[in-house]
């Protein structure tokens, strides 16, 4: 017998059980997206031959319309879909292009990439909030939740980021995977796992109750049908748009001049049919997505200027050790996945301490932990500026400090991260709740852009240098990302009092 809603979120202990088949889910389809990540910009430099600099903005451009298109993709589950539906509309789409990127990656690379913005568009907004559907308003065990959920996204991220660059290099499977075919096992890795993310949520949704279920419930099959036809359509018809759009980084450029706007003027509209409370909350939650934008224009230089850093500048080598347990040691991989370790081993701890600090009424609130997070991100980006100090006369330097950086960097995220996507359910209208989730995405896909503009900047100011000066260069821009992280940290701190305000009774 199906649950009901009230049955669901009375649930006994600190996790609802169907938190489990969302979190296998989601770590899955993490799997096949933070493989092909991790992958991009070395791809775009080793074997399309891109410059640097053009590698960087490409990257922008590819995961900026990644996260852009969740706004979207919110949209039509709001309206149309419901979560479910788009959660396996989605994943067909990212199949499928993970497939093309499998059979030929370099004559195929913009089409299968597209197909994968597409489906992820549909996908990632709305299992975020399913999760969030899982708890009343205002309940303390929200942000744990959104904890353990994060520790499912970084499970995935761990394995897909180390095991697909891994492959690619030839430091996994090399006895098994012949040299020219490498690149094309590491992207085969990223469709096998998501069809098994695809299949563990379609054979777990009687456990969801009415949970993302469609919202045209009330209209007539034929009309339902219409609606849902016209998208499916419509999202297959916009794939060689999306194309011609990432190919082209000056088109993307316009793009994010008209999407941001857009979608505050849409909210505005919307704001119209809510009460001046839950206007209030609405204004927060465009602040928080607001800083959240300079969080991930740093963080995630992850998959391009450190990708790229890590790939002239790091050794193979960890605490003295080239393999571990027949793997190869892949700096590369360790840009990729560090980050991912380090949150799965604290995400439960730092959940834990947020509902032991809610009980003795001393936690924290939501604008201190996103200051937190920035502070966070400065120490670990200083640490990525100290390893010029262990570099030799090659320019390769320690993978350990490295890791160090990430380290303190995974704290900042933990701070920011799973309590935003908590946050942005609790300060949006039940009506409006997919699509401020798009909006959320929407944020990083600005970080994501503004990422690949910061990374140009540093590979063209190290362009024709030696790999020396080079890493002098991209140390040195670090050093500048920790300083404005810093600023944005303090601020954050500084209006914490009037955004509290107006976020009223949410902490």
């Amino acid at each position: 017998m199906s649950l009901t809603l009230e049955e669901i979120q009375n649930f006994k202990g600190k996790y609802p059980k169907q938190i489990w088949p969302l979190f296998f889910s989601e770590m899955w389809e993490r799997f096949s997206f933070y493989g092909m990540r991790g992958m991009l910009t070395v791809f775009m430099v080793q074997q399309l031959l891109m410059d640097e600099k053009t590698a960087n903005l490409q990257y922008a451009a590819t995961q900026s319309w990644i996260y852009a298109l969740t706004f979207l993709g919110g949209f039509f589950a709001d309206k149309i879909f419901g979560f479910r539906k788009s959660l396996f509309w989605g994943g067909i789409l990212m199949i499928i292009g993970s497939i093309i990127l499998a059979v030929s990656p370099k004559s195929l690379f913009f089409i299968g990439i597209s197909f994968t913005i597409v489906g992820t568009a549909f996908f990632k907004p709305n299992i975020s909030s399913m999760v969030g559907k899982l708890y009343k308003d205002g309940d303390s065990r929200t942000d744990a939740g959104f904890s353990l959920f994060y520790a499912g996204v970084n499970l995935g991220a761990l394995i897909g980021g180390y095991l697909c660059i891994a492959v690619a290099n030839g430091n996994l499977f090399a006895n098994f995977i012949p040299e020219n075919l490498r690149w094309n096992f590491a992207f085969g890795f990223a469709s096998i796992v998501m069809i098994i993310s695809l299949l563990t949520f379609t054979q777990t949704q009687k456990m969801m109750g009415d949970i993302g279920v469609s919202p045209l419930q009330h209209v007539t099959k034929s009309r339902k049908n219409m609606y849902e036809w016209s998208t499916y359509i419509g999202s297959v018809l916009i794939i060689p748009i999306i194309i011609l759009m990432v190919k082209n980084v000056e088109y993307t450029k316009w793009f994010m001049y008209l999407i941001g706007p857009a979608s505050i003027i849409y909210l505005i509209y919307e704001m119209r049919n809510f009460t001046v409370s839950e206007n209030k909350k609405l204004i927060a939650a465009i602040i928080f997505m607001l800083f959240s934008i300079g969080f991930w224009a740093f963080f995630e230089q992850s998959g391009g200027s450190l990708a790229l850093f890590a790939s002239g500048n790091l050794k193979d080598t960890l605490f003295g050790v080239k393999s571990f347990l027949g793997i190869g040691i892949d700096a590369q991989g360790v840009n990729n996945s560090a980050n991912s370790l380090f949150v799965i081993i604290f995400a439960t701890l730092i959940g834990m301490v947020w509902l032991g600090l809610g009980k003795l009424k001393i936690e924290p609130n939501t604008v201190i932990k996103f200051g937190l997070g920035f502070l966070f991100l400065a120490g670990g980006f200083y640490i990525f500026y100290l390893t010029k100090n262990y570099a030799d006369s090659s320019g390769k330097t320690s993978l350990e400090i490295f890791a160090l950086g990430w380290f303190v960097i995974t704290f900042g995220e933990l701070c920011l991260s799973p309590i935003g996507m908590s946050v942005m359910t609790k300060l949006s209208p039940a009506k409006l709740q997919a699509a401020i989730m798009g909006m959320w995405f929407l944020a990083s896909a600005y970080g994501q852009y503004f990422a690949g503009i910061l990374g140009a900047n540093i590979a063209e100011a190290s362009e024709n240098s030696t790999n020396l000066q080079k890493l002098f260069t991209y140390t040195e821009g670090y050093k500048q990302l920790a300083l404005y992280a810093l600023v944005f940290g303090v601020v954050l701190i500084l209006i914490a009092p009037w955004v509290k305000k107006l976020m009223q009774d949410v902490r």
